[in-house]
């Protein structure tokens, strides 16, 4: 049974949730971003009910992730395709492998996937770069500030993170409070909801 929706938050992280819906949404995605396009292939990769399977695929083609072809009439057969919006979260998608691999949890011996440039074949990574200069932007020097879009509740959340005492410890570089401090900025206004 899926949660309570994100109707309403003014989080990008929520509508994004809210699409893929829940942990079987996303490991669909997973396998239809690697390519996997039929319902029984779906299944056997990810090892969900066909309850499930058919639910979740229908929440994604509703939220405009997914396109369902037909491609046999007797009996009648569909294979799934993400849409613009859905391989979109091929950077997520990119995220989290990125991240999985630096936690291995499974005591793997090594990444499961590796992403590629096609024309080099070599490896690729995310990367947080500045968006004026293009130049890489360490971890410790990311912040966070509200958007155009923000709402009161956003920037609330924002303000109580910036609120934690500045430590030796945040200072030296090992982070007590929010991971992404605040920002204050008179570039940004935040509209009331």
């Amino acid at each position: 049974m899926r949660s309570k929706g994100f109707e309403g938050m003014a989080c990008s992280i929520a509508a994004v949730m809210g699409a893929i819906g829940d942990r079987w949404g996303m490991l669909i995605m997973r396998d239809l971003l690697l390519g996997i396009r039929r319902y029984d292939d779906l299944r056997q990769s990810s090892g969900v009910t066909n309850a499930t399977l058919s639910d979740r695929l229908k929440l994604l083609e509703e939220n405009g992730l997914v396109e369902r072809r037909r491609y046999q009439t007797r009996p009648e057969r569909f294979e799934y395709q993400p849409t613009g919006r859905g391989r979109d979260l091929g950077l997520l998608m990119q995220a989290m492998v990125q991240i999985g691999d630096q936690w291995n949890l499974s005591n793997l011996e090594g990444p499961p996937l590796d992403f590629i440039d096609r024309r080099t074949g070599q490896g690729v990574k995310l990367i947080t770069v500045n968006r004026e200069t293009s130049g890489p932007v360490e971890r410790d020097h990311l912040g966070v500030r509200p958007g155009r879009g923000a709402d009161a509740l956003m920037t609330w959340r924002l303000s109580r993170g910036s609120e934690r005492p500045e430590s030796s410890a945040v200072r030296s570089g090992q982070s007590q409070g929010a991971d992404y401090p605040a920002v204050r900025d008179d570039h940004s206004s935040a509209r009331s909801p």
